[in-house]
């Protein structure tokens, strides 16, 4: 009995620390893409800072704050190179949430979504 409580107390904390943060080195994955805009335009985001809705940020589950990002529009093309600067999505099967200035750059106000490949660049 014993055993079986180690057994599940250490696979609490290691998939405890899976949904940390994750090195960006050679991040390369595809999904859908959302942004967030004027609803949350100056309210503070999980790195502290302030979102600004006409700045090229991005929210991401387990990237490092202050990471930079390639994000490709895989419709149309269109790249943009954003911060990650928060946490989320958190709409079940997204990606990453850029903000309003990246989804018109990207060609995907219209829509709200867009199915995007996000890429770490080195710093």
């Amino acid at each position: 009995m014993k055993r079986l409580l180690g057994l599940c107390a250490l696979f609490s904390l290691l998939t405890g620390c899976a949904s940390g943060v994750i090195d960006p080195d050679g991040y390369d994955q595809t999904g859908t893409a959302s942004y967030y805009g004027a609803k949350h335009h100056g309210k503070k985001t999980a790195s502290g800072e302030r979102f600004n809705q006409h700045a090229l940020t991005a929210a991401h589950r387990r990237l490092p704050f202050g990471t930079r990002v390639r994000v490709t529009n895989l419709t149309n093309d269109r790249t943009v190179v954003v911060r990650i600067n928060d946490r989320g999505p958190y709409t079940r099967g997204r990606l990453i949430d850029v903000s309003r200035k990246a989804a018109e750059q990207l060609g995907m106000l219209r829509s709200g979504t867009a199915r995007v490949r996000v890429q770490a660049l080195s710093n």
